[in-house]
Order: structure tokens, then C-alpha cells, then sequence
């Protein structure tokens, strides 16, 4: 169940949202408007008077709402309305009338609107849409003049709303933490809907505006980024010149006036203030960070392989700042990746824009190299051709955003593992899609029997426990492959492949031999010994290769 409160202000407030709430909606939504509960019992209802003009009943009801702020004349509070519409899933059962009522009353009663068994609290009505909503509309003055205690009254509705979703066997919501992305209201959604639009200007705004912060190496480039994308941005200034706060707005998304509709970056997300952009750039210098001769990608992948080990080992605060980087990684991957997993990789960054942040706060200098190599391929995919870089990448993702949903829960942030969770089925599916032609592309050129066999044995040799899992995993021929060019490329594949094993446990892989291929292709990718290893390299070979070794055991072909 979704409780929202949202505050009306002009001499009009009561009037417009009495006419709302019984009027048809912006989209013909509104199914039977009526009074289901009201703060007297017996407040006129426009819903049910066939024998009355519905617009004088609305007049009625709004007057008698609006009476105890019409008392206070100048000293009136500046917001005058506290509505809050209220919705169950759509799996939940339908509720009756009476019900709703009763929800109503928990809910103006734990907002501090009409404290149970208060004879001078805040004048409210409960008005039902349809089956599965209702909207709570209340006048801020109490009848005793005084305004309601209505401190943290979001948090209260929130909980309130967890206790009643118990009570009547409804969908239970996971509880947060204050650090959400503030939902799209009803207006902005019909207003999409009503332009053929699949998302809100809040909604494309947040996702454009992470991946500016996430590409950019500079406020600059940050600002330059925002205007390529179709975004306008509003600095707001301090008596210095300083600019204290930025606001967003689409490029053609203007109100009834034909005004852009800025948002505080703020409201579009938490970490998304000015003050905490910057602090993200502050960490993405335009320094270089590759090592000669090794990728952006692979970088990228090995930073993100990592992010387990923050995560299980350093303070609270670099893990939360390794949880952003990723979710900036992930924010930018659906721009450089091949067409058939956009989809699935945007989905998967919505997800887990969620998971990036906690009331813990960041220690974004901790993932310096993420965010500098993320930034790197933003500059220059090339090296994605075939999908190899995505896949390396997404493959140490995938154990990363596990990690993070198990460093959630032992946190009992409910929303964020929840995030997480959603996060990895898109990230699945994405991965699926470009590693498969990769790995049946590596599998086709493995190599001879003889050459398989040798690297079996140092396998059953190195690890034991995992040797069966790698060589009968579908991947082996990938991963033999990969171990035979970076063989032919100077390096030793025994030595390789011990590096590949002591770089993380196999424990948790879902397959070993993928993950192996993965490590080998990155680590082949470093500068091939010189002449006199490749020539001790060749001798090692030529005599292991005269040496008999068990026969391999039949692996599974896919």
C-alpha cells in the first residue's frame, strides 16, 4: 500500500482539490467519486446527490473544509491542503467501502491530522476513485485554531501503512530509509500518458542526469553533457556568484503558461543536489588510469572485481561509495553495449539506481579507478565490437550486485536488497545475450586434445575442489581457447592460469570456467614476456607435452 502527501497553498487549494477528487480526472479515470469517511461522519457528499447540482455540493463541502483556516484570515498557514492519495497493488483483494473508511481514520490519525478521539483536530474527507485507491484531503488548521502536529508525518503514514498492509492481508512493501527517489505524481504521469510518453519528464530527467554525473570529468563537461542530452539546467546563486543549487528541465516540457517545468536535482534523487554532483566529480578527474596497454574495459573489470572485497572487508562508507561507482558504470553501459541487451542493461540501471544509496554516506574517492575507467569508455567504447568487453564486464557485475544485495540485508535496508535482486534478473538476461555468441565464438577455436589435456592436469593439480565444476562446465572450451591465445602470445598458460585462480575464490561463480575465461582474457591481454620468456615458455611446452597424463574426462558440448 502507497500513501503520498502532497500540500496544495492559494486561496483556491480546498476548492481545486474537492474539484478534483469528484470530478472525472485528467484522464477519465476517476470510477464513481464518492465520500466514503469523513472528520463528522456527515459531511455533504457530490458523489451521491442525484438531486442536487454536484458543483454546489463540491462548493459546500470545500466551505465547510476550509472553515477553521477562514477563521485565522492573515494568519492562515502558507499551505492550507495536506492531501495524501492512498493505493493497493494490484494483487491485493478488493477492499469494501467500510474498510477504506477505517483505513482512512489510521491513516489522518497517525499523520497527526485528527488524532483518534481528538474532537478539535484537522477536518478531513476520504474519497474513493475506484477499487483499488482512495485520496485522504484535509485543511491544515485544526478546529481549535492551533495547526496539527504533523512532524515526520510521511514516515508515520509510511509506517502506519506497513501495520495495515499486515492487518488486511495486503502486498507487503519493503519499509526505507528516507533516501528514495521521489515518485512521479499522478499529474505528471497522465500528462505522459497524455503526450504518448512510456516514461515522466522526472523519470527521463533522473536517468539523464546520472549519466551525465557518471560520464562527465568536470562540472563543465558535466553541464555540456546535460545540454547534448536535451536537458536545460538553472543554477541557483548566492549572494557571492556561487552556485549553490541546479535545476532540470527537458528541452520542450513546458507548463499550462508554455514555462519549462524545472526540477531541484534534489527532488529528482537525493544524491542528485549540486553539492553531492560535485562531490562524484571531484572524483573523476580526466587523469589517466589504464595500464599501457590494457583496456578501458578490462580496467573497468577489474574494478568492479573487487567491489566484493570492499564490500565484505572496508568501513561502511567506501562500500557505499563502490555501490555508487557501480551504479554509474551501470547507468552508462546500456550506451556502449550491442543493441540486442540495451533493454535489459537500461532496466537493470533502473533497479539498482536504488541500491546506490543508503543513509550511510559515500567515500566516493574509494572507487577512484571504477569511475575513471567508466569515464574512459564513455570517451572511447571501441573494444565492445564483439561484445567481448560488455560480457567481461557484466560477469564481475553480476557477483558485485550480489554482494551488494547480501551487504544490504545485513544492513536491513529492505529497499536497496530488494533493488539489488531486481538488478541481477535484468543483468542475467543481458549477459546471456552477449556472451553466448562470444564464448561459442573463443569455444570454436579451442584448441587440440593434447593441449586440453595439459591444461586439465595443472587444473586438477591447482584446484582440486573445482576441477570437475571448470571441466565439465559448458564454457571449458571457451575457457581452453582463451588460455591457447594468450599461450600463442608469449605468455605461460600455467602461470596465467595460477594468477586467474588466485585473483577470487570459484566458490560463489556460477560458472567457474566462464569466470576463469574472463580473468585469462585479461590478464593475457598485459604485455607478452619478452624473447627469452616466450623461448622458456616453448621449451616448457615441448616437454610437458611428451609427458602422459590421465585421459580427460568427457566434458559436456553445447
Amino acid at each position: 500500500m502507497i500513501p503520498k502527501i502532497i500540500l496544495g497553498k492559494g486561496p483556491q487549494a480546498t476548492r481545486r482539490t474537492i474539484g478534483y477528487l469528484f470530478g472525472k480526472g485528467r484522464a477519465n479515470e476517476h470510477v464513481d467519486p464518492h465520500l466514503m469517511a469523513s472528520w463528522n461522519g456527515f459531511a455533504p457528499d457530490p458523489g451521491r446527490s442525484p438531486h442536487r447540482a454536484p458543483k454546489k455540493v463540491e462548493a459546500q463541502l470545500a466551505v465547510q473544509l476550509d472553515q477553521p483556516v477562514k477563521m485565522l484570515g492573515d494568519k492562515a498557514p502558507q499551505y492550507t491542503v495536506w492531501h495524501c492519495p492512498v493505493r493497493a497493488a494490484p494483487e491485493d483483494p478488493i477492499l469494501t467501502d467500510d474498510q477504506w473508511a477505517t483505513i482512512a481514520r489510521r491513516i489522518v490519525a497517525a499523520a497527526g491530522i485528527a488524532p483518534d478521539g481528538d474532537e478539535n483536530a484537522c477536518r478531513w474527507v476520504a474519497v474513493r476513485h475506484a477499487d483499488d485507491h482512495i485520496h485522504i484531503a484535509a485543511t491544515l488548521v485544526r478546529q481549535d485554531g492551533r495547526r496539527p502536529q504533523r512532524d515526520y508525518d510521511q514516515r508515520a503514514v509510511q509506517r502506519e501503512a506497513r501495520q495495515i498492509e499486515v492487518d488486511y492481508g495486503l502486498r507487503r512493501l519493503k519499509p526505507g530509509d528516507g533516501t528514495a527517489a521521489k515518485r512521479h505524481t499522478s499529474k505528471e504521469h497522465f500528462k505522459a500518458k497524455r503526450l504518448g510518453q512510456d516514461a515522466t519528464s522526472r523519470d527521463v530527467l533522473r536517468l539523464r542526469v546520472r549519466r551525465a554525473v557518471a560520464a562527465a570529468a568536470g562540472e563543465d563537461e558535466f553541464l555540456a553533457l546535460l545540454d547534448a542530452m536535451g536537458v536545460n539546467v538553472r543554477l541557483k546563486l548566492g549572494p557571492s556568484g556561487d552556485a549553490l543549487g541546479c535545476n532540470f528541465a527537458l528541452v520542450g516540457d513546458t507548463n499550462d503558461v508554455d514555462e519549462p517545468v524545472f526540477y531541484a536535482g534534489s527532488t529528482l534523487a537525493p544524491d542528485l543536489s549540486l553539492p553531492q554532483i560535485r562531490q562524484r566529480l571531484a572524483t573523476t578527474s580526466p587523469e589517466p588510469v589504464s595500464v599501457r596497454g590494457t583496456s578501458p574495459w578490462h580496467q573497468a573489470a577489474a574494478a568492479t572485481e573487487r567491489i566484493p572485497h570492499h564490500l565484505a572487508r572496508s568501513n561502511a562508507e567506501a562500500a557505499q561509495g563502490q555501490l555508487a561507482a557501480l551504479g554509474g558504470a551501470l547507468d552508462l553501459l546500456p550506451l556502449t553495449a550491442p543493441a540486442e541487451a540495451r533493454a535489459e542493461l537500461e532496466r537493470a540501471a533502473v533497479a539498482f539506481e536504488r541500491a546506490t544509496r543508503s543513509r550511510i554516506a559515500a567515500d566516493h574517492a574509494s572507487a577512484r579507478v571504477l569511475r575513471r575507467s567508466v569515464h574512459a569508455i564513455w570517451k572511447d567504447p571501441a573494444g565492445h565490437g564483439d561484445g567481448a568487453g560488455v560480457a567481461m564486464l557484466l560477469d564481475v557485475a553480476l557477483t558485485a550486485v550480489a554482494y551488494a544485495m547480501h551487504w544490504h540485508r545485513i544492513r536491513h535496508h529492505a529497499q536497496q536488497q530488494a533493488a539489488a535482486e531486481q538488478a541481477i534478473i535484468h543483468l542475467q538476461v543481458a549477459y546471456a545475450r552477449i556472451s553466448e555468441p562470444v564464448l561459442a565464438d573463443l569455444a570454436s577455436r579451442t584448441p587440440t586434445p593434447q593441449t586440453r589435456r595439459r591444461y586439465a592436469h595443472h587444473l586438477r593439480e591447482a584446484v582440486p575442489q573445482h576441477a570437475e565444476r571448470v571441466l565439465s562446465d559448458p564454457a571449458w572450451d571457451a575457457l581452453a581457447a582463451a588460455l591457447a591465445e594468450a599461450e600463442a602470445a608469449g605468455h605461460n598458460a600455467t602461470t596465467l592460469l595460477d594468477r586467474a585462480l588466485g585473483r577470487r575464490s570459484l566458490d560463489d561463480a556460477h560458472s567457474p570456467a566462464r569466470a576463469l575465461t574472463w580473468r585469462i582474457r585479461r590478464l593475457g591481454e598485459r604485455h607478452a614476456p619478452g624473447p627469452r620468456a616466450q623461448a622458456a615458455n616453448a621449451r616448457h611446452i615441448a616437454v610437458f607435452a611428451t609427458v602422459p597424463h590421465p585421459q580427460e574426462p568427457q566434458t559436456r558440448r553445447h
